[in-house]
């Protein structure tokens, strides 16, 4: 994979620490040879990701947050500033209130809904509609992260399963959007993985030991598993793929049941 990204650049969002999908997204993106710039919300995030941004070769870093219309336009305009085109762009932002991802679906609030969605989901076609003059005439791809918490009920995952499904969905119609552009818009699904979004997700540990003893391949997906993937649908490799989800969970979605020793 050494330099298959080699003269690539683009903007990574949603790193959090360097256990982040997007963090491990960004590692095997920088090892293939592609330049990176990095978004943040909030002075805090920005901190944690500024050592790494800089073991990555990069020293562009901007604040902007999803749900602010301005913020957004002024992060992207930085960027355009910086380098006028991008060749790609990964969205790894989600955010629930954690209290609502216990409990039943049913008393999910108005409030949290929105909120769940538009960062979820809604905040895809945002940045996708920022980074589209930017790969207009060259092409480029941008990914998202998603969960199969989308279309199958996954135990204290609520809310975040209906935004997962606006997200999957979105990617289908982006993808025909802008195909046209030569413009790929694909989503990975990775299994549960040890992260700090992944943390908020109730009975998380049982989780992530029930998929590691049930899935096919007897593991859970790591972080240079779903990196290689972000690298590969980014890579000219990937150039008839888009609109996809791509699943990387040692294969536990295509079960029906637990093995029979674990049932």
């Amino acid at each position: 994979m050494s330099d298959i990204l080699k003269g690539k650049r683009g903007l990574i969002m949603g790193v959090a620490n360097d256990r982040s999908i997007a963090w491990g997204i960004a590692k095997a993106m920088h090892e293939a040879g592609a330049e990176l710039a990095f978004s943040y919300q909030g002075e805090a995030f920005g901190k944690r990701l500024e050592p790494l941004a800089a073991q990555v070769g990069s020293d562009f870093m901007v604040d902007m947050d999803v749900t602010d219309d301005a913020s957004l336009d002024a992060g992207f305009a930085a960027l355009a500033s910086r380098w006028p085109t991008i060749d790609f762009l990964v969205h790894a932002i989600a955010y629930s209130d954690k209290s609502e991802l216990t409990g039943r679906i049913l008393n999910t609030t108005r409030a949290n809904f929105k909120h769940s969605m538009d960062v979820s989901a809604y905040s895809f076609i945002e940045v996708a509609r920022r980074a589209y003059p930017m790969m207009k005439g060259n092409g480029g791809t941008l990914l998202t992260l998603t969960y199969q918490g989308s279309t199958r009920v996954v135990p204290n995952y609520n809310v975040m399963g209906a935004a997962k499904a606006a997200l999957e969905s979105l990617t289908r119609y982006l993808a025909a959007d802008l195909g046209p552009d030569g413009i790929r818009v694909n989503a990975i699904s990775p299994g549960p993985m040890r992260t700090l979004a992944g943390a908020a997700i109730g009975g998380a540990r049982k989780t992530y030991r029930f998929t590691d003893h049930n899935a096919p391949l007897g593991s859970n997906a790591t972080l240079d598993a779903v990196g290689g993937t972000a690298v590969y649908l980014t890579s000219d490799a990937g150039a008839c793929t888009t609109g996809e989800i791509i699943r990387v969970d040692g294969g536990y979605h295509v079960l029906g049941m637990p093995k029979a020793e674990n049932l």
